[in-house]
């Protein structure tokens, strides 16, 4: 046995187990249990967890970059991005690129897919763009949206490799609904957002086959009570999972608590994190538009446009619990157990049991983080 992490309140699965420990070969779980049954596995290393919270690794399904640093940029941005998410607990990411044109989208999923070969924390790509609606652009270049079309379909999904993990697009564009299919058909998770679609048409998108709403309540008509819109589609519809971004900004706590409580297991807490995660503000880039950012705030510099955020995981967490009241059993599985499942790999990832992944994060009370481990080993 490589490592025990014992005597931790352990949170996983929508549980709490006290004086837990759980032991890791290489990289996945060996065993989990409690009380001083680790002392007889012999591990190399132990930690004692006494006072401390053990979670799953967190998944983050929705994210643009961090450290100064975007994954639209290569490689080496985003390795660098990677790292102030890991140190934060996010031990499993999934790589989304802003609006650009099919050529350029070709290039960066297929650099994407060379670093999921040799990294397995990358989980693949997600394509936020430019199958949208130019109405609900939000930070992308209107000049580059468009309708969605089987060609290019065709063309990202080869050059991804089998690491195309998500797409948005908006359902209502000419061949929308189509798109859904290939991209389904393709092994691609489909998710509805920067979209004008009503209540009628995003259950149609749906049942088409998308299964996830791109963070909810943005970019995308709100709740009336006449006119319930994609929200109310997709907390009425049992398979799918809706994102949010839980800062304090994108949605108020109280339309969390809500949203949590219409979807009970299907809300994915997300970044959407751009460069500015983890630095200072200033003024970045997002694609092709300029964004500043103020007190944590991103919005693009020549408008008023929230443009991502700066969050990062483990305070999408704090804040869940504190400021919306979440319990931390939905707020963990909203952090691992949900993503894992919204892009199909629930079987190996956003558990702390025996096959799963090797992904760890200890919290201390104020729910900070002290230790992460991703795939078995230790992130600094």
């Amino acid at each position: 046995m490589d490592l025990v992490i014992h005597s931790a309140r352990l949170v996983t699965g929508g549980q709490v187990t006290t004086d837990a420990f759980v032991a890791i070969s290489g990289d996945v779980i060996a065993a989990v249990g409690t009380g001083q049954e680790w002392a007889a596995l012999n591990a190399a290393e132990t930690v004692n967890a006494d006072g401390l919270t053990l979670t799953p690794g967190f998944i983050d399904i929705h994210g643009h970059g961090g450290n100064a640093r975007s994954f639209d940029d290569g490689a080496d941005s985003i390795r660098s991005a990677l790292e102030v998410h890991r140190s934060h607990g996010t031990t499993r990411s999934v790589l989304s690129l802003v609006t650009a044109t099919v050529d350029d989208l070709v290039d960066r999923v297929g650099t994407i897919a060379d670093l999921a070969e040799a990294d397995p924390t990358i989980l693949g790509s997600h394509l936020e763009g430019p199958f949208l609606d130019v109405a609900r652009q939000g930070a992308h270049n209107a000049e580059l949206l468009r309708a969605p079309d089987p060609e290019s379909i065709e063309r990202l999904v080869t050059a991804a490799r089998g690491t195309l993990r998500q797409v948005t697009l908006a359902p209502e564009l000419p061949g929308g609904l189509d798109a859904i299919r290939q991209f389904a058909d393709a092994g691609v998770t489909v998710a509805v957002g920067h979209t004008s679609v009503d209540f009628d048409g995003a259950l149609e998108a749906f049942e088409a086959g998308a299964s996830i709403l791109t963070h909810a309540f943005n970019a995308m008509n709100g709740i009336h009570h006449r006119a319930p819109g994609p929200v109310a589609a997709a907390t009425s519809s049992p398979s799918v999972t809706l994102e949010i971004i839980n800062d304090g900004v994108h949605v108020h706590p109280e339309v969390v608590r809500m949203a949590f409580a219409a979807a009970p297991g299907r809300i994915a807490l997300i970044t959407d994190a751009m460069a500015a995660a983890g630095s200072d503000d200033g003024v970045y880039q997002l694609g092709s538009l300029s964004v500043t950012v103020t007190d944590g705030v991103a919005r693009l510099t020549d408008g008023n446009s929230i443009a991502g955020s700066t969050l990062l995981l483990d305070e999408a967490l704090r804040r869940a619990v504190s400021d919306v009241g979440i319990e931390l059993t939905d707020a963990v599985t909203a952090l691992t157990t949900t993503p894992a499942r919204a892009i199909g790999r629930s079987s190996d990832l956003g558990q702390l049991a025996p096959g799963f992944v090797a992904d760890a994060v200890l919290l201390d009370d104020d729910l900070a983080v002290v230790g992460v481990w991703a795939a078995g080993d230790r992130v600094a």
